[in-house]
């Protein structure tokens, strides 16, 4: 993704999806919820970059025409 509004945010989504599958491989969740919880922030920010990504899809082909 080029540096524009949609890759930074790309980008720093990313970086915070990356951040919360390690903190779940290294065992910081101390108990099933906190686990489960862990696992939401990640479905959550999955479901934002493929939003997205959609957007900035669309955006570009608007932007060629």
């Amino acid at each position: 993704m080029a540096t524009t509004v949609f890759g930074v945010l790309n980008n720093k989504l990313t970086e915070h999806k990356t951040s919360a599958q390690e903190f779940l491989n290294n065992g910081g969740a101390k108990d099933f919820a906190g686990y489960r919880e862990g696992c939401g922030v990640i479905q959550g920010l999955n479901i934002a970059l493929r939003e997205l990504n959609d957007l900035s899809r669309k955006y570009m082909e608007e932007d060629d025409e």
